[in-house]
């Protein structure tokens, strides 16, 4: 017991570079806030703040700690720390409206003589369009998710740590992008009906159920790594694959279904209050005539 315990606590990998890059992200995130808070507090409040936050954090844990050393031994590790980066820490930074603050939060000199003038640029705003439409958000979300959890892919990132970084950077971007549509952090406008993010959420949620349960199900150990390496924690390797496919199934479709009933219920109370305020508007029309 005592030498699992020091393994975890000298598991920590404080990567200076990654660790300074949040800290300045934070401290740009914090600065744009104050001031946003004082202009909109109804749109910039603590929870913006705490929910950001709570996405570096979690991008931290999943990339610094225990969990990184350990995923290269159980799937199970490995399958909690890509949970962390797609399903937990997006929805959180995206939540926190973080586009406005982080502008913000720059020096004046540059956000008006540097990045001002191209943030304007029309073919900018029309890529960003782009990227931001569901059918683009929920492509790349799907294909890299299918597309890493291949053998060939899984067992690249698993031998090389290079590789292993790029892995993880294809889920994090790819997940926000995914999560766009159905946190919709302000000051974004979209033109696709709010119900069609329940179907947007219902197909991922498919996916996320056919890649777990192949994991499930498959019957041979799909990552040869996982196979040859030492186990620890007394399970096969085989049962170790079928319990990281569980998780992602149980977690994974959580994270899709819980959202799916919330914007159930928004997008059926705005359908009762919309008579009702149609109906207000017309009795103000007839008291003015």
């Amino acid at each position: 017991m005592d030498s699992i315990t020091d393994a975890l606590f000298s598991s920590w990998d404080l990567n200076p570079s990654l660790l300074i890059s949040t800290l300045a992200i934070a401290l740009l995130y914090t600065r744009g806030w104050w001031q946003l808070q004082r202009r909109a507090p109804h749109r910039f409040g603590p929870a913006q703040l705490v929910a950001f936050y709570g996405g570096l954090i979690t991008i931290l844990i999943a990339l610094l700690s225990p969990l990184h050393a350990f995923a290269g031994w159980l799937l199970t590790v490995h399958m909690i720390q890509h949970l962390l980066l797609m399903m937990v820490a997006p929805p959180l930074i995206l939540y926190g409206s973080p586009y406005v603050p982080l502008l913000f939060g720059l020096p004046n000199q540059v956000l008006k003589e540097g990045l001002g003038p191209f943030l304007s640029w029309q073919l900018l705003r029309r890529i960003g369009s782009f990227i931001t439409h569901p059918i683009f958000c929920w492509s790349a979300f799907a294909f890299t998710n299918i597309g890493w959890h291949l053998p060939p892919m899984y067992e690249l990132a698993l031998r090389s740590p290079g590789w292993h970084e790029v892995e993880h950077l294809c889920f994090l971007a790819t997940a926000l992008l995914f999560w766009w549509p159905v946190i919709q952090p302000w000051p974004w406008i979209t033109n696709t009906p709010r119900w069609a993010t329940i179907l947007y959420l219902f197909l991922a949620d498919f996916q996320n159920t056919a890649l777990s349960a192949f994991l499930v199900f498959y019957e041979r150990v799909l990552y040869p790594t996982y196979g040859r390496i030492p186990r620890i924690g007394g399970m096969t390797a085989l049962e170790d694959q079928a319990a990281a496919g569980s998780i992602m199934w149980v977690v994974g479709s959580l994270f899709f279904l819980v959202p799916v009933g919330l914007i159930t219920i928004e997008v059926l109370s705005s359908r009762r209050v919309s008579p009702l305020r149609e109906a207000r508007a017309r009795i103000a029309t007839l008291e003015q005539e």
